[in-house]
């Protein structure tokens, strides 16, 4: 066992109590190994003190012989009182010292004859890195300890705390005891099953799904250099894909992926990605799967129509999901079409019942606690459907993933040519291909690349280069997203979502007094009379 865990157990089995762990300004952990060192045997304690009186006693004994003498010296002690010049301290001798030291340590016996050219001694480096390292993994490990010693003396109150509560309520009845109910926790449903079987049933049903290794960078694309300018213009720039990056990984991979990151960031427990087709939402949810190692729960509406029938049915599924990602974080729940949750009216064709979960849902954001590494992430193409109102507050951040503009597209047709076995040669013009394809989302370029990229294919590249009309064929089958289908988008992010209602009223008041300046000039004026 670990020298610092017996320390803090010796502490209790003395005091009753778990001790204060040392804060790293009073050294950690290394503080404790001091005190352990400092402690010596009380044997050699008690002699070492009996010694230590005798020789006391003998010293003693020799002064005061030495003061007697020096009484009787008196008269002569006058006469060689002026000690005459006194040499200062060296201000270079400790440094001399030093060296001394070093090298009677490290050097002394070491044979450099075959070390004609100098070169650096690994070992010695490592020695010096170890220390630095140790500090290091030091303060890593005392966070840790502090947490697991935190976690104990929680344990152990609340054992107290229920021991007095249990006396308690023997003794009195009556009003206390009504009071007691209204603050019990939600019953658990499945008391007598263990953590795994509820995993293993979950797996079955297909609840829980195997997330395809997927990377954040995956999700190529470039920054807009035209945003700064539109927003001076005073019209709001659609985001980019690397945009879209940039808020995933603050908002999801590093607090799912970080308990420290988790615990002092902002608390988002709900993210919903908004946009049309193939622009990349579930492969932004399997790469914060992938980057975070997180569990993947599947309540999309058709994926748990037939499953868990009746009221009670549903609740005993979201019981069993949420219990099972509380219990193994970081756990991400996605909803698919989750626009459909909170449609004003379900079409009669639509048999999944996507109203199912409405009430529970919302119920269930509210019961995760800060400490929780879970997330309910819902994708959507088409969230004008949806009731604003619900369709909001159900999900703290809305994410819009745009369709690609012309640098991201140059990116995806080089990249996606190269990872399929293309050759890019001059007779290729990607920009020219980025230019055809403006509306075409990332998964639309991808089916084109993989058309055209068959083997056969592959194979005559050497002989016959790959020309940009190869593909006009294949991206002529596929219905792009038109800007008025963008637009769609983007009016509904201004006009429904809060934060969008925000910006757009920014955005006309700056407007306002880019177009009027004199008249707010001649306002003040008037007011200054």
């Amino acid at each position: 066992m670990c020298p610092a865990v017996l320390t803090v157990h010796h502490h209790r089995d003395a005091t009753g109590k778990f001790p204060d762990y040392p804060d790293a300004e009073d050294g950690g952990s290394a503080a404790i190994f001091k005190k352990r060192e400092e402690v010596a045997p009380p044997a050699e304690d008690e002699e070492g003190g009996k010694k230590g009186k005798g020789k006391k006693g003998k010293k003693g004994k020799e002064k005061g012989k030495e003061k007697g003498k020096k009484g009787k010296k008196g008269k002569k002690g006058d006469e060689d009182d002026d000690p005459g010049f006194v040499m200062p301290p060296s201000n270079f001798v400790p440094t001399v010292n030093e060296g001394c030291t070093i090298y009677n340590t490290v050097w002394q016996d070491r044979d450099e004859r075959a070390n004609l050219l100098q070169r650096h001694d690994t070992e010695l480096i490592k020695q010096d890195k170890r220390i630095e390292l140790e500090s290091e993994i030091r303060v890593q490990v005392d966070e840790l300890m502090k947490e697991e010693l935190k976690n104990l003396k929680l344990a152990v109150e609340r054992d107290k705390g229920k021991g007095k509560k249990g006396k308690k309520k023997k003794g009195k009845k009556g009003k206390k005891g009504k009071k007691g109910k209204k603050g019990k926790k939600e019953k658990d449903l499945t008391p007598d099953r263990t953590m795994e079987s509820l995993y293993e049933e979950l797996v079955q049903e297909g609840i829980i799904i195997r997330c395809p290794k997927v990377r954040l960078s995956d999700y190529e694309g470039e920054y807009s250099h035209l945003a700064t300018a539109l927003l001076q213009n005073g019209t709001e720039p659609m985001p980019t894909t690397a945009d879209v990056r940039r808020l995933i990984t603050e908002l999801c991979i590093l607090p799912l992926g970080s308990q420290i990151v988790h615990e002092k960031a902002p608390h988002t427990k709900s993210v919903v990605l908004v946009g049309p087709h193939g622009v990349g939402k579930k492969l932004l949810v399997h790469a914060i799967c992938t980057e975070t190692g997180a569990n993947l729960f599947d309540l999309t509406p058709g994926n748990i129509a037939t499953k868990y029938p009746g009221k009670s049915g549903l609740n005993m599924l979201l019981h069993m999901v949420f219990k099972v990602a509380k219990a193994w974080q970081p756990s991400v729940v996605f909803i698919e079409d989750c626009e459909r949750t909170f449609m004003k009216k379900v079409p009669k064709s639509d048999k999944a019942d996507p109203k199912r979960v409405k009430k529970a849902l919302p119920k269930i954001l509210k019961g995760l606690k800060p400490e929780d590494r879970v997330m309910i992430i819902g994708a959507t193409r088409r969230p004008f459907d949806a009731e604003a109102k619900p369709f909001c507050s159900m999900y703290q951040r809305i994410i819009m993933l745009p369709r690609p503009d012309y640098g991201s597209r140059m990116i995806l047709w080089k990249n996606m040519l190269i990872n399929n076995g293309g050759l890019i040669t001059d007779s290729l013009d990607l920009s020219s291909l980025a230019k055809v394809t403006d509306g075409y989302t990332q998964h639309d370029i991808h089916i084109a690349v993989t058309t055209v990229l068959t083997e056969k294919r592959i194979q005559q590249l050497r002989r016959k280069p790959l020309v940009g009309a190869e593909f006009i064929p294949a991206l002529s089958k596929i219905d792009p997203v038109y800007e008025e289908e963008e637009m769609a988008f983007k009016e509904w992010y201004c006009k429904k979502t809060p934060l969008g209602k925000i910006r757009e009223a920014e955005i006309n008041k700056a407007k306002e007094e880019a177009d009027d300046p004199k008249g707010k000039k001649g306002k003040g004026k008037k007011k200054k009379k």
